[in-house]
């Protein structure tokens, strides 16, 4: 007994710093691979990493014009933004999100999809150490190339070249605005084939990036 109840102190400190060592890893490395692409069932996996400079400025704005308007501000989590989702799921059967691009960027590249109460914590611990480990441009970086951009498309590059034949850092403000319409749900939503849905969200995505302006990310570091 003595024994399991030391295993069951030591375990939450192994893997606190596993974890520790995974985020600081991948501060500077870029990921081979994460665990949404991992649990794909598309019969191809199209990923390709692009650094920061490698990227259009306009691909990173829709992103967070789209997402994660505070992402520059805040710590990982928009407070304001959840207690507006809560209020809204009380009363509608439509479910509204309010993870930020640090949320989903934890969410991922290190756990699973679903609503379970163990990986909303482990989301939490994996946020709170991206916020405290990376650079906000860390962050985005790799947002944008591990997001999911369409069945078995993930990341900025991959998605510019499926859809639009050139590489990330060639994509017009338009292009980018099409590619962040679909971040909410890329199995459903098309950037080849938009719906009406889609174009109007990337419409409103365009003016929100044409609000924030074009130097709105630009002292992230």
């Amino acid at each position: 007994m003595t024994r399991v109840l030391r295993w069951l102190l030591i375990a939450p400190l192994l893997f606190a710093a596993f974890a520790v060592l995974q985020v600081l890893l991948l501060r500077v490395v870029p990921p081979l691979t994460s665990a949404f692409m991992l649990a794909s069932d598309a019969p191809e996996v199209r990923y390709a990493w692009v650094p920061w400079d490698r990227i259009a400025p306009a691909a990173a704005l829709a992103a967070v014009a789209a997402e994660d308007q505070k992402f520059p501000e805040h710590w990982g989590f928009d407070f304001e933004a959840i207690d507006k989702a809560i209020d809204h799921n009380q009363r509608s059967r439509r479910v509204r999100g309010a993870s930020t691009i640090s949320q989903q960027t934890a969410k991922n590249l290190f756990l699973w999809s679903g609503r379970s109460y163990i990986r909303k914590g482990l989301e939490v611990g994996y946020t709170l150490l991206i916020e405290a480990l990376w650079p906000k441009r860390r962050v985005l970086e790799v947002y944008l190339n591990i997001a999911q951009f369409g069945p078995g498309i993930y990341g900025v590059e991959a998605a510019a070249q499926a859809y639009f034949r050139k590489p990330a850092s060639r994509l017009t403000r338009r292009e980018a605005a099409l590619l962040a319409a679909v971040l909410p749900n890329p199995m459903r939503l098309k950037v080849d084939r938009p719906s009406s849905y889609v174009l109007s969200r990337a419409s409103r995505i365009e003016q929100q990036m044409q609000q924030l302006g074009s130097g709105y990310l630009a002292d992230l570091h």
